[in-house]
């Protein structure tokens, strides 16, 4: 049996649904398989799929209901943060921002060679939201990072 994607992030959210609908809208992901709870009312496994990747999203469960993660808010944070590699990220900041999200860091111009900025989705889920503009060296990219943080930027 062969495997789609080795790696797939599974964000815990406090209401899955909503949850579906806002990273759908932000990042123009389709839907996938979708199971609701036997109280009808969480969602239990949620699927999106962008550019043939999956994104799994869940409700939070208490551990007597077999749950062991944490929304970021139960945390009072969240120690992970998701790259989206993209082609427009102003355009997908817009999205997230009208939808709720909060800035971290504006999308701007950065010493890598790329366009990036992060947000903090409804959910408490932060994301970093890179396209990458020109290839460089290290010699390069050490170059442009020192001059960056001296600018203190």
């Amino acid at each position: 049996m062969g495997q789609e994607d080795q790696f797939v992030p599974h964000l815990i959210v406090s209401d899955g649904m909503a949850a579906l609908k806002f990273y759908k809208e932000v990042f123009g992901a389709e839907e996938g398989h979708n199971m609701m709870a036997p109280d009808g009312k969480r969602l239990m496994h949620g699927e999106l799929m962008l550019d043939g990747h999956k994104l799994f999203v869940s409700d939070e469960f208490r551990p007597e209901e077999g749950g062991s993660c944490k929304t970021p808010q139960t945390l009072g944070g969240t120690s992970v943060r998701i790259t989206l590699m993209t082609d427009d990220p102003d355009a997908v900041f817009e999205r997230a921002l009208a939808r709720g999200a909060k800035v971290v860091m504006p999308v701007q111009d950065m010493f890598w060679g790329a366009r990036y900025g992060q947000f903090l989705d409804p959910f408490g889920h932060n994301w970093g939201i890179n396209q990458q503009l020109k290839e460089q060296t290290d010699d390069q990219t050490n170059a442009a990072a020192q001059d960056f943080f001296a600018k203190g930027k």
